[in-house]
């Protein structure tokens, strides 16, 4: 077989790469198609191939694909890929070995602040493999291994968010300030990255380096940098494009040696525009400045042509030596041979005598005394603004013998310019012609110079004297926007920590003492509406999710929650519209068959709801609420084996997840085995510790258990967690009167009763606690009111009435 023409395999390479950049993943599947069927035995392109099929969704092919370079880690991006499609595919191990074989790959490689519009990295930095490798540990249950993973990728760039929620989800202690903060290696890859920030159209191919304008640091022949793992495929450097054409190459190379003569060698040093010597011919920049070829790459620049002779004048700018001239006066012949400096005759003696000289390689001295060295017979005449600049500064940094004569005559040279030069230029047989040919005006004539041309002549000298003035305040624009950045994620991380955690209060300070610009997002607002929910808040949850449904109506995360809320509050119209609206946006969605669930469920449908809840979790098996839904359907239905099953789903989805722990305990106690179902419910209570719901189903256990004090210690915890509770303390004030203590009972029954005033419970309980008191009146009084608020108690409020007027009697008879 053939060896594969690099050309090909690179245009290839580009073209998959735009449809990929494009999104257009069929078209770059077809392209990577061809491009391994072009070269099997290589790497990049089964990479290419593979990860085609990831972006497209399919993950077995990308795990074919990827496998055999992948799972030796011989090649970064295979690896990658084929660590991905092993974590769709459960197969954990596998992508973890594959990432850890190829280390050395990607071990202390750092992308961050190094993508740009004219910039990319199409293989992953050691951030983005450390958090891939978090999330493989964390699936594979091995938190600790996790952790390690996510903290390294945070350490190496700390707006990983990704990394961050996984680590948050870990449940480890987490130190925010630590976390997005400006480091040593962020404020020195900044430094570094800043100048290549500047745009590539404004800079010329001399501030590139220092070995000349056109040449370039890498080998013609070898395509290796085109296949390099972090060049940029589409935004090359101005040398590297034009290097990948030889023919390009060579009129480059041509232009260079036939400017030889035209520019001065210290050009190619970075040499500023003073500094240059006899300009170039025609078609050359003529402003005096190097050659500067943009890099916006367009046609190069014609070779310099050959003069053509003037026949009006008889001149003659070819190789050959013209012919001599005769002098057109006496006067100008003799100001010709004595050395005078009349402008006219100067101006066509400096002509000739350019052209007589070029071959025998002699040195003409110009009006300021400077020596012109003519080392090309096919240059043109030498422009009259350079030359002005030239009487100034020296030619070149190196002076030679001539140009230190010629400086020793510039007084008296300049005498003679003003004896004569008016007469010269005023006079009757000057010709006008010669001088715009030779541009030969003098130097010290004010009316001779023309403003235009003493402008700063050549770009790069401008920019390399204008770089240190806009380079540090450029830096410190950029420190300051990074640590605006920061600020926010501080915050928004701070904000998201304390809802994974269940500080549900110190979430939503966060989140409020965000910019209102910020905080008016679906992201926050929806997490907002979580920590109200987790304090039980339905009223202000459903406000702030309705925020986020009328700025966002497609969004789908969360709104489980949302169905929730709505359950929580028996508004079964709402839920069946949201649960309609969800269908529509998106069918295979597994939040919008929880929605469908819940609306079932609140019309007392549980069978329908079971089968919305299973629908849920069969579209995302890790969906731990799907599972979670279901357990409460079978307890409803008193089926407890289903519901057990499906609790315990539930945290194997998601160990973390309470609301499983807290189903567990809820079975377990309603089948009467109290010490397993106090298990669960402290379990579920140290991941949630803020939930005033779960201290209180402790309480409950203890209380059937016969410890009333360990129940009172449980209820006056959560109270104190959730104040406005009126189920905490009414379990507290029953409990307060099991061990006697009436008066602590009656002040918070009667906080209960401005709390619930139509709640018949709270009324019932009253009158108890009147009765122990032996207070008829006031427990009458209660019995009544609870009588009234619920009717369907009547029997047992009877019956407490009648043991009212039996105890009388009974103390009666005493």
């Amino acid at each position: 077989m053939s060896p594969a023409n690099p050309c090909i395999v690179n245009q290839l390479r580009y073209l998959i790469y735009y449809h990929l950049d494009n999104h257009l993943h069929e078209n770059a599947l077809f392209l990577a198609e061809r491009l391994y069927a072009y070269e099997p035995r290589a790497a990049e392109p089964s990479y290419l191939i593979a990860l085609c099929h990831l972006r497209l969704g399919q993950l077995k092919p990308a795990y074919d694909y990827s496998r055999p370079s992948g799972s030796r880690g011989i090649h970064l991006g295979c690896a990658y890929v084929f660590a991905q499609a092993c974590r769709g595919l459960g197969q954990f191990m596998e992508g973890i070995g594959a990432l850890e074989r190829s280390r050395g790959l990607w071990g202390g490689t750092n992308s961050w602040n190094k993508h740009s519009e004219i910039a990319r990295r199409h293989l992953p930095d050691a951030a983005a493999v450390y958090c891939l490798l978090g999330k493989l540990w964390h699936s594979f249950d091995d938190i600790k291994k996790a952790v390690d993973c996510y903290v390294e990728a945070l350490k190496l760039n700390p707006f990983m968010w990704d990394a961050f929620l996984g680590l948050c989800s870990t449940g480890a202690s987490i130190r925010i300030q630590n976390i997005f903060k400006m480091t040593p290696e962020m404020s020195a890859l900044l430094s570094a990255t800043v100048p290549s920030e500047t745009p590539l159209s404004s800079r010329t191919c001399s501030d590139e380096s220092n070995n000349g304008p056109l040449q370039s640091q890498h080998n013609n022949n070898n395509p290796s940098h085109l296949s390099s793992p972090n060049s940029d495929l589409f935004n090359l450097p101005p040398t590297r494009m034009l290097q990948s054409d030889g023919s390009l190459t060579g009129l480059f190379q041509k232009f260079n040696e036939s400017s030889a003569g035209g520019v001065n060698t210290s050009a190619s040093s970075g040499a500023t525009a003073p500094e240059l010597g006899t300009p170039v011919g025609p078609g050359a920049d003529v402003s005096g400045g190097p050659i500067a070829v943009t890099t916006t790459i367009e046609p190069p620049r014609a070779p310099m042509r050959r003069t053509r002779t003037l026949q009006g004048l008889g001149l003659d700018f070819s190789i050959d030596a013209p012919p001599k001239m005769r002098p057109t006066s006496s006067r100008s012949r003799n100001r010709a041979r004595g050395g005078d400096t009349d402008d006219t005759s100067d101006s066509t003696s400096t002509v000739r005598n350019q052209a007589s000289t070029a071959i025998a390689g002699e040195r003409k001295r110009t009006i300021s005394g400077v020596v012109n060295h003519v080392n090309d017979p096919t240059a043109a005449t030498q422009r009259r603004s350079l030359r002005l600049f030239n009487q100034i500064r020296p030619t070149s940094s190196k002076p030679s013998s001539s140009t230190i004569g010629a400086g020793l005559r510039e007084v008296r040279e300049m005498k003679k310019v003003k004896a004569t030069g008016t007469k010269g230029r005023t006079g009757p047989g000057s010709s006008t012609v010669g001088r715009v040919v030779s541009g030969n005006r003098k130097y010290n004539d004010e009316m001779d110079v023309d403003p235009k041309d003493l402008r700063p002549t050549g770009t790069t000298n401008a920019s390399s004297s204008g770089a240190p003035k806009t380079f540090y305040p450029e830096i410190a624009k950029q420190e300051e926007a990074l640590q605006w950045l920061l600020d926010l994620f501080k915050k928004l991380g701070s904000g998201y920590f304390a809802l994974t955690h269940y500080q549900s209060h110190d979430a939503l300070q966060i989140f409020n003492s965000i910019a209102v610009a910020q905080r008016d997002t679906p992201w926050v607002l929806a997490h907002i509406a979580r920590a109200y929910y987790e304090q039980s808040s339905y009223a202000e949850a459903e406000k702030y999710f309705m925020k986020v449904r009328s700025m966002a109506p497609t969004r789908m995360e969360d709104m489980e929650v949302f169905s929730t809320v709505l359950w929580h509050q028996k508004k079964d119209v709402d839920l069946a519209f949201l649960a309609h609206e969800l269908t529509e946006q998106d069918r295979l969605s597994p939040e919008a068959w929880c929605a469908i669930g819940n609306s079932f469920s609140v019309q007392r449908e549980h069978d329908q709801a079971l089968k919305c809840f299973k629908r849920a979790t069969q579209l995302d098996p890790k969906f731990a609420y799907g599972f979670t839904l279901q357990g409460h359907e079978h307890t409803t239905n008193e089926e407890y084996d289903k519901a057990l099953a499906a609790y315990r789903s539930a945290i194997a989805a998601e160990n973390r997840h309470y609301n499983g722990w807290y189903g567990l305990g809820k079975v377990y106690e309603k089948l009467g085995k109290y010490e397993v179902a106090e298990k669960h419910f402290r379990t579920a209570a140290a991941i949630n510790p803020t939930n005033a719901v779960l201290i209180c189903c402790i309480g409950m256990i203890m209380e059937k258990l016969k410890d009333p004090r360990a129940a009172l210690q449980q209820y006056e915890k959560a109270c104190e967690l959730q104040p406005r509770s009126s189920h905490s303390r009414y379990k507290k004030a029953r409990v307060l009167m099991q061990i006697g203590d009436l008066d602590l009972a009656h002040g918070e029954l009667k906080t209960l009763k401005d709390m619930a005033p139509d709640e018949a419970n709270v009324h019932f309980l009253l009158g108890k606690l009147y009765k122990m008191k032996h207070q008829k009146a006031n427990a009458i009084k209660y019995f009544t009111i609870a009588l009234n608020l619920d009717p369907k108690a009547g029997g047992l409020i009877k019956e407490a009435i009648e043991s009212l007027e039996e105890d009388e009697e009974d103390d009666y008879q005493m």
